[in-house]
């Protein structure tokens, strides 16, 4: 697809949101940052999915994250929406900001066009997509989904975790397939057995593989 992708720098727009103009990078502020579209307002998944964004919001900030919502609707349309989100989520408030694009120029700078789904008028919308933009302002994760299928927080939660576990030890960490926190992680291929015993005092284990390579080492992180 055309348009940024995983290690880009998101541009610096200056936006219209339900919390007024803002820049990106100053909303970044060398931080983590989840930015996700929705196809549009007042549409029965992205009003389950603004709802659980706000009911995880204790969890990322926890992890210092931010959220910034977006669609090509307009600030009024995201607040009137908003009323209907916190109702179908009780106890839960949106006091993240949402973007309005209403001219559709950002998600195409962005990468959140979708493919297929037109408006009424027969207009692009929005995909639904969703960014995490680590300290540098560039896209570590990118999640595109059918506007059929709603995001599965728990799975951005643990990639956020994820990325950030990596970058906590600079990078040189993986996280193994179906890795949750507490689970033990992967040591890069780039540390040598001498690095890694000075970088993981408590130790690590290597798998014993048929290639007789000693590249599959798991140890414990914080």
């Amino acid at each position: 697809m055309p348009g940024i992708t995983i290690g880009d720098t998101v541009p610096n727009l200056e936006v219209e949101t339900t919390h007024g103009k803002l820049k990106f990078h100053d909303y970044f502020k060398n931080g983590w940052t989840i930015l996700f579209s929705h196809p549009a307002d007042f549409t029965p998944v992205c009003t389950t999915e603004l709802g659980k964004m706000a009911a995880y919001l204790p969890e990322f900030e926890k992890r210092a994250v931010k959220l910034l919502g977006l669609s090509c609707d307009d600030v009024k349309s995201h607040n009137e929406w908003i009323k209907d989100v916190e109702a179908y989520t009780p106890g839960c408030k949106v006091t993240y900001p949402i973007v309005a694009d209403p001219e559709r120029e950002m998600i195409k700078q962005l990468n959140m066009v979708d493919p297929d789904e037109k408006d009424s008028s027969g207009n692009q919308v929005p995909s639904r997509a969703l960014h995490i933009v680590g300290p540098d302002n560039k896209i570590k994760l990118s999640f595109l989904y059918p506007a059929s299928t709603g995001r599965n927080m728990d799975e951005v939660m643990r990639a956020l975790d994820s990325l950030q576990n990596a970058s906590h030890h600079n990078n040189k960490i993986a996280t193994p397939a179906n890795w949750k926190p507490g689970d033990p992680v992967v040591i890069s291929p780039s540390v040598t057995n001498q690095e890694a015993n000075q970088m993981f005092p408590q130790g690590f284990e290597t798998q014993k593989l048929p290639s007789g390579k000693e590249y599959l080492r798991f140890t414990h992180v914080n």
